[in-house]
Parts: structure tokens; sequence; C-alpha cells
């Protein structure tokens, strides 16, 4: 008998999977919706990224945890929009979450844009390169000071520009 002790405790489960396979829980969701200055045809798209990234930022997919070499990208530089370029982050914003993938506490000004995002069950915001509609990740308010916001960034979704 499913009572609702079972029905929660499966959706969590079902959302830890999703976070750690790199699942998607909702129908196919594209990039975020908008006019943007940098524009490409979806085969464009296909032929200028690797496919992982293809999957995260023209399909809002999430890449595994801890598998991300930018996680441990100390040194002083930007990271930018892997399918644009734009600048995105600096690097002295960028903290370890203990999450599984580069976070932020801000971002460089005009280079993010955010939407409602419903899947897995739950209301997030989701966060996307305002040149490109590119998915990024998403922003909590768990974040260090001075934002107390983690914005928790897909690293396939990045590239690094050292200074």
């Amino acid at each position: 008998m499913i009572d609702r002790r079972n029905l929660l405790a499966g959706g969590t489960a079902l959302a830890a999977l999703a976070g750690v396979f790199g699942l998607r829980l909702t129908g196919s969701a594209d990039a975020a919706e908008g006019n943007f200055p940098f524009k490409l045809s979806d085969a464009e798209w296909k032929a200028k990224l690797t496919p992982e990234a293809y999957d995260v930022l023209r399909h809002e997919a999430t890449e595994r945890p801890y598998t991300s070499p930018l996680n441990d990208e100390h040194r002083p530089g930007t990271f930018a929009c892997a399918g644009c370029d734009q600048p995105l982050f600096a690097s002295e914003t960028k903290f370890d979450s203990g999450t599984g993938w580069p976070s932020f506490y801000t971002f460089i000004d005009g280079a993010i844009g955010t939407s409602e995002d419903t899947s897995l069950f739950m209301t997030r915001t989701e966060v996307h390169c305002s040149n490109c509609g590119g998915h990024q990740g998403h922003v909590f308010e768990d974040g260090p000071a001075p934002t107390g916001l983690r914005y928790c960034i897909n690293g396939v979704a990045l590239k690094f520009l050292p200074a």
C-alpha cells in the first residue's frame, strides 16, 4: 500500500538518482526561450558542442557530479559560456560548495538570465546565458556571503579563460 511516507521516499530517491545519472524527469526541455543575440541552428549547435555540452546547454540535462575538471580550477581568470564564449563568472567568485559542480556566489553583470524550472517535482530557479540562452544550472539561496547565493553550474556548460 502506498502511503504518504512511501510516496515521499520514492520521489526523493528518484530525484537523487536523476541527479547522479544526469537524467531529466520531465519532457524534452530546451534552452531558455527568447530572442537571444547569439543564435545557431540545432545542427550548428550539435557541430559546435560536445554531446555532453549539447545536452546540458540546449536540452537542460545535468552532468554527473564530481566529473568536471573545472571543480579543481583555481587560477585567476574567467568562466565563460561553452556555447557562445560570453564571460559569465569571475574566478574570485568561485567557491567549493561540496556539491560536485562548479559554484559561484555571483555572476558578471548582465551575463545571466533566470527562469522557473519545475522539473524533478520541485520549483527551482534555472540559470541561463543571457547571450545564447544556454542552460548553465540553477541558483540556490544557501551560498556564502556576501550574496548568500550559490550558482550551481554544469562544468560542461563552461570554459575557463585564464587571466
